[in-house]
């Protein structure tokens, strides 16, 4: 086995924000006046059951535009795959980057936990758990909720690849704390993020905003301007804007960064999908061939450009076959 290594860049890649806190706290607010920048071009806003996207448009100087879609997960993937072209494309023309806000990350994670409980109750012992008694509590198994985790992985694998500027707004409130037990602990609070545990673990900048304190970084990751852990406290912002955050702390220059470098995830849709793109190589369709026979799914039925029933290895040695002068069967 020969290892392929390369030097690090360097470079700061283009910033995955996390906007979260307490009801009315400024949250949407904040996202709707980036689009006011000039450093900014296109801005995309999805409006996930929070209302908030026709009314702040009144803001002066806002200039963003409010995506339609149906509500599902096909739909809210679909635009964002879309909006990551037209980011794409923006950057690749020297273009201020393109922005897609999300509001908010909550009720995407909601729209997945719902898809889960909608497929429990829909399993065999289910189904006669519910026919015995109408109430019965559903039992929503794991291979319910690593399906979700999975659909949920899919959307920040692009997020965290989108070459420009992603805001994402979620949720946050203080809870109860609670002991090794589950017994809460007297006197003390907690802080949870509403959505996906992993959220804030993907952000490359965490801030939390609220209605009686001033905005907090709670998290950054930058060699320029991070913030150490266990040793910097969550900083206090003086005359937040997220634009400051982006091209002034986090120091984003659109011109010279660089999107991360993520492993495909073993996921035979996000395989199909990196083989049927336009970027394709010899080699990147080898390493596809090698995430889908180590993860098992070299024979996962799949679909074709053109609609055609087939299976992901046969897949990848048809895009092999175009891209090269002879056959070169996935091995």
């Amino acid at each position: 086995m020969t290892i392929t290594t390369r030097k690090p860049t360097g470079k700061v890649a283009p910033p995955l924000i996390l906007l979260e806190g307490g009801e009315k706290a400024g949250k949407s607010w904040a996202a709707a006046l980036l689009s006011a920048s000039e450093k900014v071009g296109r801005t995309f806003w999805i409006d996930l059951g929070e209302g908030a996207a026709d009314e702040y448009g009144a803001i002066p100087g806002v200039r963003y535009e409010v995506v339609e879609h149906d509500g599902t997960w096909n739909s809210l993937l679909t635009n964002v795959l879309e909006i990551r072209d037209i980011a794409k494309q923006a950057s690749e023309n020297g273009e201020p980057p393109v922005v897609l806000v999300l509001d908010s990350m909550t009720q995407e994670w909601d729209l997945l936990k719902d898809w889960a409980n909608s497929r429990a109750r829909k399993a065999e012992f289910n189904q006669k758990r519910l026919r015995a008694d109408p109430n019965a509590e559903i039992d929503v198994s794991m291979n319910f909720w690593n399906d979700a985790t999975t659909r949920h992985r899919q959307l920040m694998t692009k997020l965290m690849t989108f070459p420009g500027v992603v805001v994402m707004i979620a949720r946050g409130k203080e809870t109860a704390a609670v002991d090794a037990n589950g017994r809460p602990i007297a006197r003390k609070k907690d802080y949870s993020v509403e959505g996906q545990k992993g959220l804030a673990y993907d952000a490359s900048a965490w801030v939390r905003l609220s209605r009686e304190a001033p905005p907090l970084l709670v998290g950054l990751r930058s060699v320029h301007s991070g913030m150490q852990p266990g040793v910097d406290k969550p900083e206090t912002l003086k005359d937040f804007s997220i634009e400051a955050l982006v091209f002034d702390r986090l120091r984003y220059n659109p011109q010279d960064a660089t999107t991360r470098d993520l492993a495909v995830p073993a996921d035979p849709e996000l395989i199909r999908e990196q083989a049927l793109s336009k970027e394709s190589t010899i080699e990147s369709l080898k390493a596809l061939w090698h995430v889908a026979k180590n993860a098992d799914l070299h024979d996962e039925p799949i679909t074709d450009a053109a609609g055609k029933a087939t299976t992901l290895k046969e897949l990848i040695e048809s895009r092999a076959a175009d891209l090269a002068p002879k056959r070169v069967a996935a091995s």
